[in-house]
């Protein structure tokens, strides 16, 4: 395949105008194949990469299920993400370790690419559960780490963690090596943030979200990330952050170290109504998700390529920005740069066709058009 005449954009963050060459399911120099895709007048950003999600379409990841992982990942791909790295919740260890072996199992032709598993919980601090269940929270643990890790086949590419919690620095030294260790559902200080980030910790889990916010004397995780350059987590959906603060958040950090996140959970993609998330009921009206008991905020209504809209058309972040946020960005975090993450020889032919109002047009997956409007 050939696409032709797009505004491509490229591994430096830029877009020019120029063909994209197919070859089998890369990116290559040239083609042999005489399938011509026109794309005058729009945009070709490589395939989004969603790092942080729990379901769409009335499912769930922590369902456990083949058929979960597949509808998942065919609502992602219908919306431009071809690489997924869904989240597990706070959940007893049995449960956790048969999604592990789901998504070990998992075998899908279509649909987006199972890259990864994002462990949210256990391992979180009580006062910051946010929609996590309490009931289920369990201090850091290196063997109940390595056991899922085990049953996922190594699927594991983030590991969320309080640092504040009991030995949480000897398993941030443990695991460093084995999985990105990231900051999550905690009340840290700036100083304990130092620490953990000494230890190992490189990543900041829903930056804002579920941690003290950053204030003139006590900067905290967010303060801590700033200075270390962390790479962090935004959700986009207009609804967990202020367009403000994500203006300041990309002033803060600039583009290199921000990855763009849905924090999606199974409502995504459906009617209003009540659903679950961990096991616990959520009311969605709108794309604004909150927990029946509590009202605290519940992941969000809203897969990636819409944040990377709300981003661009309503929060005033540059359309370079944006995409390099949702498909370079997270691609390099996990580890999967090789072959995802941008439109370069040698990757996979991932590839989003996209009008000037950021409408999805075209879609090639591997190098074949799955969607064509």
């Amino acid at each position: 395949m050939i696409i032709k005449n797009a505004d491509v954009f490229c591994e430096d963050g830029v877009f020019r105008s120029k063909d994209i060459c197919t070859e089998g399911e890369l990116i290559s120099a040239s083609s042999q194949d005489d399938e011509i895709l026109d794309a005058e007048g729009c945009y070709a950003v490589p395939g989004l990469v969603d790092i942080h999600f729990h379901g769409c379409v009335g499912y769930d990841f922590c369902d456990g299920t083949q058929e979960a992982i597949e509808n998942m990942a065919a609502y992602e791909a219908e919306n431009g993400v071809l690489a997924i790295c869904p989240a597990t919740m706070t959940l007893a260890e049995d449960k956790l370790l048969s999604i592990a072996e789901a998504a070990a199992a998992y075998q899908g032709s279509t649909g987006a690419d199972l890259v990864g598993i994002n462990m949210e919980g256990p391992f979180i601090n009580e006062s910051k559960k946010g929609a996590q269940n309490p009931a289920y929270i369990h201090k850091p643990d290196v063997d109940m780490y390595r056991r899922l890790q085990k049953a996922s086949n190594g699927l594991f590419k983030l590991v969320d963690i309080a640092p504040e919690t009991e030995g949480a620095m000897e398993f941030i030294r443990q695991v460093k090596d084995e999985a990105v260790i990231s900051i999550c559902h905690t009340a840290a200080d700036y100083d304990t943030a130092v620490k953990a980030v000494e230890n190992g910790a490189s990543h900041v889990t829903h930056l804002y979200n579920a941690m003290p916010g950053y204030s003139h004397r006590a900067p905290g995780v967010i303060g801590a990330a700033c200075d270390y350059g962390l790479d962090v987590e935004l959700i986009c959906d207009g609804i967990h952050i202020h367009p403000s603060a994500v203006r300041t958040t990309f002033k803060m950090f600039g583009d290199d170290h921000i990855i763009l996140i849905s924090d999606s959970m199974m409502a995504t993609g459906m009617d209003d109504g009540t659903y679950q998330l961990g096991g616990q009921d959520v009311k969605v009206v709108g794309n604004r998700a909150t927990l029946a008991e509590g009202g605290a905020i519940a992941g969000s209504a809203t897969n990636l390529m819409d944040c990377l809209r709300t981003a661009v058309r309503s929060m005033g972040i540059p359309l370079e920005s944006a995409v390099k946020c949702a498909s370079q960005n997270p691609a390099k975090s996990i580890g999967i740069y090789e072959k995802y993450g941008s439109i370069s020889e040698g990757k996979y032919a991932n590839v989003v066709i996209l009008d000037k109002e950021l409408n999805i047009k075209a879609i090639v997956q591997k190098g074949k058009l799955i969607s064509h409007n």
